[in-house]
């Protein structure tokens, strides 16, 4: 089974940075997209961002378009989040998914299973 275990989140002033990590297990990490989701009190669980099997493609939900960017590291089994120009309202758990299925490009939040446990992001005014 896939364990995947977030960690960089933190309270951070509006306008600041903060770059989330998620170690992956499992020895074809590098044949599955991979995926940024968060959740906020009281709100649906929001897709942020996706990179694919390969890491030619990635996709961003419109909210944090020109501000995050996900990358990914198979020699360390990691998937990144870099979150530039935080704003309050991007307070929330965000967690990271696995791809059910392998070679998948990533773009449809329906193509992830696998949760991790997630990272709080808090923003302050």
């Amino acid at each position: 089974q896939v364990q995947l275990v977030e960690s960089g989140g933190g309270l951070v002033q509006a306008g600041g940075s903060l770059r989330l990590s998620c170690a992956a297990s499992g020895r074809t990490f590098s044949l599955y997209a991979m995926a940024w989701f968060r959740q906020a009190p009281g709100k649906e669980r929001e897709f942020v961002a996706a990179i694919s099997w390969s890491g030619g493609n990635t996709y961003y939900g419109d909210s944090v378009k020109g501000r995050f960017t996900i990358s990914r590291d198979n020699a360390k089994n990691t998937v990144y989040l870099q979150m530039i120009s935080l704003k309050p309202e991007d307070t929330a758990v965000y967690s990271c998914a696995q791809g059910r299925i392998a070679y998948n490009t990533g773009e449809s939040p329906a193509e992830f299973g696998s949760w991790g446990q997630g990272t709080q992001v808090t923003v302050s005014s």
